[in-house]
């Protein structure tokens, strides 16, 4: 039986995978071509901006797909604007731009109820659309 503590693990072979396997360093396959991570090497942003961020949006500006309109439920959109009310919007909702507007991903409820409450803008993270 192989004893854990008896030899520290170095972190620069794989165990198990053969006659120390060095693992790829982080960022590159096996032959030292990039390997793409996350949603910056996709839309071609530096690395840095990774992050999400908050932008406000004009609610008239965001289209909602008809698909997505029929999950739409009344009360869900009460309570969330009772919540905003108290303690304005807390998640910003996901859209994606398109052409001169932008097209809901996530947050029918949240953005009814802004509409309903009478703001003109939303908080919104910009997102790439799911490929289903």
């Amino acid at each position: 039986m192989y004893d854990v503590l008896a030899r520290p693990r170095d972190l620069k072979t794989a165990e198990g995978c053969g006659p120390a396997a060095p693992l790829p360093v982080a960022g590159t396959s096996k032959q030292g071509i990039p390997v793409p991570k996350g949603l910056a090497s996709h839309a071609k942003v530096p690395h840095a901006r990774t992050m999400l961020e908050k932008h406000t949006v004009p609610i008239s500006d965001v289209r909602v797909p008809l698909k997505r309109k029929k999950t739409l439920c009344e009360d869900k959109v009460q309570k969330i604007a009772e919540s905003i009310l108290e303690d304005g919007q807390t998640t910003p909702i996901q859209l994606r731009p398109d052409g001169d507007g932008y097209v809901l991903i996530e947050g029918l409820h949240r953005l009814e109820a802004l509409r309903i409450l009478g703001e003109v803008s939303v908080l919104a993270y910009f997102v790439r659309a799911r490929l289903h």
